[in-house]
């Protein structure tokens, strides 16, 4: 692979908002245990990143992505799938830098991943008591990267220098000189970093660094890049026992230079305001509206953009999607504001929207407004209609369940447990079912 150079702003500024998208639709899993994405998920994002991942069928930014939403509060398991939460929702109608900045910030101070874990040829990581904490590591590396000249190119060697030379700014990974002896590459006895020479900074530190810079900063689109292919880009674990047969030490190790770009600046709070360039500033216009409710795709949309037609209308054939009463409902239903589809539509069109597009979407909104979910609730049923009355209106009672019908009592499960104590000081209590 020769080397490249990736500008990372704009394309993940793009990326956040298809993420966003994939999971309101159900379609990204993670294990429930460790949290990190399914195969499945991996290879769904992948197709749909802007520019593709960093390397062809090797997962960075891919991986990164459900971990960052998940860290960000954007995104929540349930089941096993990921779902937005209420700030994952109203993300999808906000700018997406002012997003991308809370996102670094919780993933400066998130326990859901030790980036050194991503380093695979790095063993014993798992032992008890060896590595330090990782929040610790992560400020470290984050304050080094707030002290890099923005916008200018920093060879990854001179910011491994500069970082060396104080505390703050080193992400120190062994808790002593004797954890290291169970950190190892190959084999625990002969390959141990516990030897002289075996964990010299570039090896556990440095590592770490490559980690955190090219999995999150950027994939978040903080630093511009240039890397090139990890195999033979570092030579500096080779000494080590065991190290003959390995190509590359991480997958991060192709990483040469870094630039720490206007996003990142305004990300890192170097700055209090962050100005998209203006080539990205504007969506391209690639859609045209019909009257009809057809959208047809008169340019190349984005994946992105594609994943937000998807959600709203259904893809009829190659360049057009049909808007529907029905499809406008399915995407309430996955709390997505019907508002942002217009003004994403209206973004993107080369003309004003038809009239019975507005009028579809506000007839929909209006109707899916007079249905609302309140809830899961506990149904009671009571013996007869006056103990059903006598609950319902009881002082203590009456805010923690409502009457429904004459003897059937609707209790939202959050207050479950204190119905349940307040009913048995009233001489009562809720049968088990025996079927």
């Amino acid at each position: 692979m020769s080397e490249t150079v990736r500008p990372t702003a704009a394309h993940a500024q793009s990326n956040l908002h298809a993420v966003l998208h994939l999971v309101a639709g159900g379609r990204l899993r993670c294990s429930e245990t460790t949290r990190r994405p399914a195969a499945a998920t991996v290879a769904a994002l992948a197709e749909v990143l802007d520019g593709g991942d960093f390397y062809p069928g090797e997962s960075i930014a891919a991986f990164a992505w459900p971990l960052l939403l998940q860290a960000g509060g954007l995104a929540e398991l349930a089941g096993g799938r990921l779902q937005l939460t209420d700030r994952g929702r109203a993300a999808l109608g906000k700018p997406a830098a002012a997003t991308i900045r809370q996102l670094w910030r919780s993933w400066v101070t998130t326990t859901v991943l030790d980036e050194l874990t991503r380093v695979d040829e790095i063993k014993g990581q798992r032992a008890a008591n060896v590595l330090t904490s990782v929040k610790t590591r992560r400020k470290a590396v984050a304050t080094a990267l707030a002290g890099c000249p923005r916008d200018e190119w920093v060879a990854i060697d001179d910011l491994f220098a500069t970082m060396r030379r104080t505390r703050e700014t080193s992400p120190t990974v062994a808790r002593s000189e004797r954890a290291l002896w169970k950190l190892y590459l190959v084999d625990p006895q002969y390959g141990s970093l516990g030897y002289s020479g075996f964990a010299d900074w570039p090896i556990l530190e440095g590592r770490y660094t490559l980690a955190v810079l090219f999995e999150y900063a950027a994939t978040l689109g903080l630093i511009d890049i240039d890397y090139t292919d990890p195999v033979g880009a570092r030579t500096d674990y080779h000494d080590n026992w065991g190290a003959d047969d390995l190509d590359y030490l991480s997958r991060y190790d192709g990483l040469r230079a870094i630039r720490l770009n206007p996003l990142g600046a305004y990300s890192l709070g170097l700055t209090g305001n962050y100005q998209p360039p203006a080539s990205t500033a504007v969506p391209e216009r690639t859609l045209k509206v019909l009257p009809t409710l057809d959208i047809v795709a008169v340019g190349d949309p984005t994946a992105a953009d594609r994943l937000v037609l998807d959600a709203h209308a259904e893809h009829t054939s190659d360049r057009i999607w049909t808007v529907r009463a029905d499809t406008l409902l399915a995407a309430v239903e996955t709390g997505r504001p019907l508002g942002q589809f217009v003004t994403f539509l209206a973004d993107r069109a080369t003309h004003d929207l038809p009239a019975a597009m507005t009028v579809l979407v506000d007839d929909v909104t209006t109707r899916a407004a007079r249905v609302r979910d309140r809830g899961l609730v506990r149904l009671v049923e009571c013996a007869d209609v006056p103990l059903a009355t006598l609950i319902a209106r009881d002082p203590k009672l009456r805010t923690l369940c409502t009457l429904v019908g004459d003897r059937h009592l609707a209790v939202p499960v959050e207050h479950d447990k204190q119905f349940r104590r307040t009913l048995r000081a009233l001489g009562h209590t809720i049968a088990t079912s025996t079927g």
